[in-house]
């Protein structure tokens, strides 16, 4: 089983970073407003990048990165991932 970090597009044009072991599943979770707090009220979402991680913890550190990249580098990850 493998865990993932995706990255949404809200319908505000802001973007969400996240981890899950099922993608739809969550995404799911944020489009009926039992997601993310941030994510309540933002619709629509778009997923617009995922990636495979080996572990949670692993998800997580990779979560930490994608959050500190600049919006164009995670803009970048959702147009080649």
């Amino acid at each position: 089983m493998s865990w993932w970090v995706y990255l949404l597009r809200c319908g505000d044009g802001t973007l969400y970073c996240g981890i899950a072991l099922d993608v739809e599943a969550r995404l799911k979770q944020h489009q009926e407003g039992k997601g993310a707090k941030y994510t309540r009220g933002r619709g629509p979402l778009e997923l617009v990048h995922r990636e495979a991680c080996a572990t949670k913890a692993d998800a997580l550190r990779r979560e930490r990165q994608i959050k500190r990249l600049r919006r164009e580098a995670k803009l970048a990850l959702g147009r080649h991932g």
